[in-house]
């Protein structure tokens, strides 16, 4: 993975009014921190830096020239308006080339299993060290083909060079299942609304006995 570069502006301007007027200006607060140095705030270009994310994924990797001065940066944490999508915040921790980080990466499926099977992903990302320069966007699972009763553990992924799994080698990936027949899925319905109106009946029953007890014991305490 090579690093987007982007051209950063220090701040000094902090809290939420500071944030709201940079993003009034199609910029976005971030801060670096990482190497037991003070944290930096700085300013992205809005535009730019969301191309850049895109581009490198949840991983993404930037190189930072923050008044003239070039640091290399992971993207940590990112903080997304839900309506509008536009960055609000981003977290970055300083790295070196050669380092090596522990990053989420997700899984990719490629192909179609066999007929009549049904794909369900056990884990969505796993955990890597990697170096810093060098991280997988992503970690391809093969599965064309593949029948009913296959599993993929995480110790059968084949990594990208100079990626250690930090992931339990016996954790399920993908499990490939026999898919579910309408005529079984049908009849499942059937049975469970069968179910539900036998615990009707039987909470109705149990509804009337008691109404019953009630009148009963009223009567009785008329007769007193």
């Amino acid at each position: 993975m090579s690093a987007e570069k982007i051209t950063a502006e220090s701040r000094t301007e902090f809290g939420k009014g500071a944030a709201r007027r940079i993003r009034r200006e199609h910029k976005v607060p971030a801060v670096v921190y990482g190497h037991g140095n003070d944290p930096i705030h700085i300013t992205l270009p809005g535009h730019d830096t969301m191309m850049a994310l895109k581009h490198g994924g949840a991983n993404a990797l930037l190189e930072l020239d923050i008044d003239g001065k070039s640091t290399l940066a992971l993207t940590k944490q990112v903080q997304v308006d839900p309506i509008k999508r536009h960055l609000e915040h981003i977290d970055f921790v300083v790295v070196r080339k050669g380092e090596k980080v522990t990053v989420e990466v997700p899984v990719h499926l490629n192909g179609e299993a066999a007929k009549e099977t049904l794909v369900v992903v056990g884990t969505a990302t796993i955990q890597l060290e990697a170096e810093a320069t060098h991280i997988p966007e992503y970690v391809e699972v093969d599965i064309e083909g593949l029948e009913a009763g296959t599993q993929i553990l995480a110790s059968d992924l084949t990594l990208p060079k100079g990626s250690t799994l930090l992931l339990d080698g016996e954790t399920l990936i993908v499990n490939i299942t026999e898919a579910q027949t309408a005529e079984a899925l049908e009849a499942e319905l059937e049975e469970a609304e069968a179910e539900a109106g036998i615990e009707r009946d039987e909470s109705d029953a149990e509804a009337a006995e008691a109404a019953e007890g009630d009148a009963e014991s009223t009567e009785a305490a008329d007769e007193e």
